[in-house]
């Protein structure tokens, strides 16, 4: 498996992924076209960082992982890891937790001295696959929609 920064002709197959669950078909939308928008902001960011796994030259999973300059804890970066995602057909073959390793050890190489993330409280099995990876559910998480 071949992890690389995402390029904008990536973009449906981020997309279909992103769509391709219970949660995610309710939100997303692929063909939008502010998808594409999306993406040339990402990419022009240098503190994001939103990359695929490429397995025999098909996109089989994503991630985004975002550097967050900040005061607390003596001026520390934090890495928030987002949007992961391992295509159907592909879960449970050791893809998800190859990314996961990769966006820690990319975290820790751009100076973070944490990293987080979040998870939809009705991903069970998600949560599960978080905490063996070493991730602590330590905080309570909040949204407010605009």
């Amino acid at each position: 498996m071949l992890i690389r920064p995402a390029r904008a002709t990536d973009v449906p197959a981020i997309v279909a992924m992103l769509a391709d669950d219970p949660l995610g078909s309710a939100r997303e939308s692929p063909g939008d076209p502010r998808y594409a928008a999306a993406f040339d902001e990402i990419d022009a960011d240098p503190r994001q960082v939103l990359v695929v796994a490429e397995l025999d030259g098909e996109v089989v999973g994503t991630l985004q992982l975002t550097m967050t300059p900040g005061l607390s804890r003596l001026g520390a970066t934090r890495a928030t890891i987002e949007g992961v995602r391992v295509r159907a057909g592909h879960r449970g073959d050791g893809l998800g937790q190859r990314l996961i390793e990769w966006a820690v050890e990319a975290a820790r190489d751009r100076g973070a001295i944490i990293v987080q993330l979040t998870t939809d409280a009705t991903r069970r099995e998600a949560h599960r696959f978080y905490e063996r990876l070493g991730f602590v559910a330590s905080h309570v998480g909040m949204k407010l929609p605009l």
